[in-house]
């Protein structure tokens, strides 16, 4: 039998589809006690993958304001500040007094953890902060309006989670406040939560590369990730072809010229490297949302100039290792043989790096994740050009 404990355990561990899953044989009470102590995002996450019965009949069975706050935080979108919303617990009038104020938290902070008190009119409009300190050393006959911050920093809730993260490291407040466009509460978000979701979502980009989908956890089926996986290897097989194709059609230099075999995984190797670098770079400029709109003609120009520079100085090096190496075989070609893997080394790292920053900037331009099996298609690239350009190369001078 499954305790509460390990429910929660096995839900924490799994991916949203999963935990869902897992949660269809537990009562709708003990499910919704489970989503309340995961992060409100991946308990909206979860919420999004039930059936519309099953999500209904959990919200009835959770506390009322909970399950208000879950059915307005799905208004906003999923990566916003408005999903990670919970709701305000320890709200007041101005016109109450301290003494009034320390007798309703006293109750309060029996069903809560309660940072910060919040002064509302109304119409609910956000008008100041409580900090407890303050409150606990107030007159007992002063009114909240004359102890309370109206000096309020508060998050919007269609705010995207990488500038509310931006605002919080210059703050290092525990708990914000969510205020629509006239100022009324919304709801909280915790500082806490607000970056472990923002690291869900980096977490999940490294995988995303290469084809593994977010959702995709240790603890996945091995038929779930069988669907998520294969297909992508598939298209990067498909892809390999590409530059198998590229390779056969200068098979008579490579019978010519056995030396150049050695010397093809050196030059797709590195620009592979250099692509990969470029793609780094840009997705984290992405991710974190330094790329502003218009940015990208500079970031393209600027990764098809390391490439150059970066290829002319490993080029140097890789053409003295031909050199030496077509020395101690005996070719007599030893100096062209260089100057092919300098010229090569150098047009593959500047492809490379210009197309590991168009990659993902083309698929965000599409609609798409940027993160999305950019590795795959990179790869591809970066071979085709690579061996493309060295075996012409050393057609036209070996």
């Amino acid at each position: 039998m499954t305790t509460p404990s390990s429910l929660l355990e096995k839900v924490r561990q799994s991916a949203p589809h999963d935990a869902a899953h897992a949660l269809e044989a537990a009562p709708e009470a003990e499910a919704a006690v489970v989503l309340q102590d995961l992060n409100p995002m991946v308990a909206q996450q979860v919420l999004h993958q039930m059936t519309d019965e099953r999500r209904c009949a959990i919200l009835a069975a959770a506390p009322i304001e909970k399950a208000r706050q879950w059915m307005q935080n799905t208004g906003y979108p999923e990566d916003s500040v408005g999903w990670l919303m919970e709701p305000p617990v320890a709200v007041f009038r101005p016109s109450m007094t301290v003494r009034e104020t320390i007798e309703a938290l006293r109750k309060l902070t029996k069903k809560a953890f309660i940072t910060y008190g919040y002064v509302t009119d109304e119409s609910n409009k956000l008008l100041g902060v409580l900090v407890m300190r303050d409150l606990m050393l107030g007159e007992p006959g002063q009114t909240l309006a004359e102890v309370m911050y109206p000096n309020i920093f508060a998050l919007s809730p269609a705010m995207p989670l990488t500038d509310a993260m931006k605002e919080a490291v210059n703050r290092h407040y525990p708990v914000y406040p969510v205020c629509d466009g006239e100022g009324r509460l919304l709801g909280l978000v915790r500082g806490q939560t607000l970056f472990e979701a923002r690291a869900i979502e980096i977490s999940a980009q490294a995988g995303s590369m290469v084809g593994v989908e977010k959702e995709e956890r240790l603890t996945t089926p091995v038929s779930r990730s069988l669907r998520f996986r294969h297909p992508w290897l598939q298209i990067n097989l498909a892809t390999c072809f590409v530059a198998a194709a590229v390779v056969a059609a200068f098979q008579e230099t490579l019978d010519r010229t056995v030396i150049l075999a050695a010397f093809l995984p050196v030059l797709s190797g590195q620009s592979g490297n250099t692509g990969c670098q470029a793609l780094a770079v840009t997705l984290r400029g992405v991710t974190l949302g330094d790329l502003k709109p218009g940015d990208e003609r500079s970031l393209v120009f600027k990764e098809g100039m390391l490439g150059l520079l970066n290829g002319m100085l490993v080029g140097v090096t890789a053409a003295l290792g031909m050199f030496a190496y077509a020395w101690i075989v005996g070719n007599t070609h030893g100096f062209w043989l260089a100057l092919v893997v300098w010229l090569s080394m150098v047009v593959s790292c500047i492809v490379s790096g210009v197309a590991g920053a168009l990659i993902p900037l083309l698929l965000r331009k599409l609609g798409l994740d940027p993160a999305t099996a950019s590795s795959i298609f990179l790869t591809t690239a970066t071979d085709v050009v690579s061996m493309g350009v060295f075996l012409g190369l050393a057609s036209l001078l070996v």
